[in-house]
């Protein structure tokens, strides 16, 4: 079956991919634009310089190597639902000098104009096979285009299952790993509610200091006072010399006025 839709260089497309791949320079590809092709599905012509009919340029949303196919260039442009109002049949690739680099014939389709009734998002996507995909920057300026819902989606996942995700510190917030224990010295995991309550729960299970007595230690209140019978109260230093002082003042056993010996 006769390929019906398909793209190709231009001669000056290829002459600069030839001219970027020898030079070991870059061609930026920056522009797409789409045409109705005056009513007719048009053959992509190498000789191309411009679209039969252009209906609309701007900037590309995406620009990819394939990655099922290490050949193959990926080019999106997305439609607002804002624009619209005419039919596509062809598809203009530009570089930032404005040269036409590439031109491709599409199915028929009519991007209506939301103040038709009937607005929406279109994206329209060449895909392009070159000979040295490197000689091609794959490079778009984010602060003018919008992304697919697949292209966000893609994304996304990607980032789910890379391993970007820089580690919580001390010093800096980042992810971390949760751990119950409640014996560990690590300054990089994070601890559940669970080992919180589990240190709760054996700090409170712990020694609580009681009164002392006679009988066992503990805590006591300490006092000065020298004419006191309390068993729960401990005698100061100062109590204790001032019963000092007073005992001296007393004659000792072995005085003569007590034995009665001269």
């Amino acid at each position: 079956m006769t390929v019906k839709y398909y793209a190709i260089l231009t001669n000056q497309g290829a002459a600069r991919l030839a001219n970027a791949t020898m030079l070991g320079s870059k061609l930026n590809l920056t522009q797409m634009a789409v045409g109705d092709a005056n009513g007719v599905l048009p053959t992509p012509d190498p000789a191309q310089t411009k679209l039969i009919n252009q209906k609309r340029i701007a900037p590309l949303n995406l620009l990819s190597v394939d990655p099922n196919n290490q050949s193959q260039i990926i080019a999106e442009q997305i439609i607002p639902e804002n624009e619209g109002g005419f039919w596509i049949r062809e598809i203009g690739l530009y570089d930032d000098e404005g040269v036409l680099i590439a031109v491709a014939n599409c199915p028929e389709t009519y991007k209506p104009q939301l103040q038709e009734g009937s607005g929406r998002t279109q994206t329209i996507r060449m895909i392009l096979v070159v000979t040295n995909t490197e000689a091609i920057t794959l490079k778009i300026d984010p602060s003018v285009v919008l992304a697919t819902r697949k292209y966000v989606d893609d994304k996304i996942s990607e980032h789910e299952q890379s391993r970007r995700h820089p580690d919580a510190s001390l010093t800096v917030k980042g992810f971390t790993q949760l751990s119950s224990a409640i014996n560990s010295e690590s300054e990089t995991l994070a601890a559940t509610p669970k080992a919180v309550k589990a240190a709760y729960d054996l700090a409170n299970g712990k020694y609580t200091a009681q009164n002392a007595t006679t009988t066992q230690k503990g805590i006591v209140q300490l006092s000065s006072a020298t004419n006191s019978t309390s068993e729960t109260l401990a005698a100061t230093p100062k109590a204790v010399k001032a019963v000092m002082d007073e005992t001296n003042k007393k004659a000792p056993l072995n005085s003569p006025a007590l034995t009665g010996t001269p």
